[in-house]
């Protein structure tokens, strides 16, 4: 049985400007060192600033393991849900999103599910070996691939939220549906690392 396994990461704390900050780059070193033990084969990650930076300090740790941009990973909209759709504390959110903004949103969400939500393609030989790879990328498209993998409604991608390089992973594998192995693991943070990029709030 071939597994494609893929380990979301969100990028690390950023300032107003999307640079990553001193405590990002911690955070991402210390997720470079957890994933070091792993036998990565790629790690791919959205074209915006704080996640490039991500990538490439992360790499540091990885010697060899090319580092790639996919567009598919940017920060993005997934699905825009209905007014029956969007919880009360939601409906602000979306104010303003037209039909153009949503249907973008969603061509680039089918783009991140056909190129990353699937066993690894066919080599000349026939087979298809495993894979390890990391994406570095942002709540809401980390959000989807959750979604996606529960194979829940469109709009339950609303809360999924992901701490600053916090890891989830999900496994794919031949003729059987995706598996959650795991979803905003910190255990490589130390407690005052962990849940920059949530709302303040008592946290276990």
């Amino acid at each position: 049985m071939t597994t494609r396994h893929l380990y979301l990461a969100r990028h690390g704390a950023a300032d107003a400007f999307g640079e990553l900050t001193g405590i990002g780059r911690r955070q991402v070193g210390l997720l470079g060192e957890r994933l070091a033990g792993v036998p990565v084969d790629a790690v791919w990650h959205s074209p915006l600033p704080r996640a490039v930076a991500s990538a490439h300090e992360l790499a540091r740790h990885l010697p060899n393991v090319p580092v790639t941009e996919a567009a598919e990973l940017v920060d993005h909209v997934p699905y825009v849900p209905s007014a029956a759709e969007t919880p009360p504390s939601w409906a602000g959110f979306f104010d303003g999103y037209d039909d153009i903004e949503a249907a973008s949103g969603q061509r680039l969400a089918e783009a991140l599910v056909a190129r990353f939500a699937k066993v690894p393609d066919a080599t000349t030989n026939g087979t298809r070996p495993d894979t390890h790879e990391v994406l570095v990328t942002h709540a809401y498209p980390i959000a989807w691939l959750v979604r996606h993998a529960l194979d829940a409604p469109p709009s339950r991608w609303l809360g999924l939220n992901s701490a600053n390089t916090a890891l989830t992973v999900i496994e794919y594998r031949t003729g059987l549906p995706p598996t959650i192995v795991m979803f905003n693991d910190m255990s490589h943070l130390p407690a005052d690392l962990r849940w920059t990029g949530f709302p303040d709030g008592v946290r276990p």
